[in-house]
């Protein structure tokens, strides 16, 4: 069978983490015994890690990481990163904020063997009219850098052969805010075999997104240089 690492990042998640974790964590139980479920928690300042540890001690698969950074993108590329060196087959990555529906994860698994990656498409957002907003201006940004057309750069609801993350991870620092915009960046504009599957996306659960549309803002003037950057470096090796 398939061994699955499904990895979510974490930070101040106390009012979710606990019901998310355990919504989750059955799904692991559709692939090899050696399939794990796995959470970055660094820098969280509630009780986000004591829960965490806790089940732990009642959930065998649960894997949790500790020191892996603060900011999302970069947990989630040393997310990416672990699953890889674990010999993972497949990895899904989803965020641990309640938003996202472990019912729907059967169809993109059902379906694994068919493509590269399968990447959600929220074409209604329960966050706000503001983020569906930045979405859409991140695909009008990839469309004019890259010349790539996606529905949908930076859903955290996304099911990808181990082997084709390898591929392109290398490429983006340890450090990096976007990996999962760039990855479905790379995915597309070398032609790998993707698609884009429609999810829903609740409103937040619980708690209050440490990413707020300032922090939005300043992470997307970084990001018109570093897209600029990483195209020169794709063209470079074309």
């Amino acid at each position: 069978m398939d061994t699955l690492y499904i990895v979510m990042p974490a930070y101040n998640e106390e009012e979710n983490i606990e019901a998310v974790i355990r919504a989750w964590y059955p799904c692991i139980a559709f692939a090899s015994d050696h399939s794990r479920l796995v959470v970055a928690d660094s820098g969280s300042s509630d009780q986000t890690h004591e829960i965490l540890s806790k089940l732990q001690t009642e959930l065998p698969r649960l894997k949790v990481l500790s020191h892996t950074g603060k900011k999302h993108g970069p947990k989630v590329i040393a997310l990416y990163n672990y699953a890889l060196s674990q010999n993972a087959d497949f990895v899904f990555q989803t965020d641990s904020d309640g938003q996202t529906n472990p019912a729907e994860f059967i169809g993109f698994w059902n379906d694994r063997n068919s493509y590269d990656a399968i990447l959600g498409n929220r074409q209604i957002r329960g966050d706000g009219v503001s983020r569906a907003f930045v979405e859409k201006v991140v695909c009008l940004l990839l469309r004019i850098y890259f010349g790539v057309n996606v529905p949908d750069a930076n859903a955290p609801f996304r099911l990808m052969r181990a082997d084709t993350i390898k591929k392109y991870l290398s490429r983006l620092p340890e450090d990096y805010d976007l990996p999962n915009i760039m990855l479905t960046t790379y995915f597309s504009y070398y032609n790998e075999k993707i698609t884009f599957k429609t999810i829903s996306f609740k409103p937040r659960q619980g708690g209050v997104n440490s990413i707020n549309i300032p922090k939005i803002v300043k992470i997307g003037c970084k990001a018109l240089g570093d897209f600029k950057a990483l195209k020169k470096s794709m063209e470079k090796m074309n």
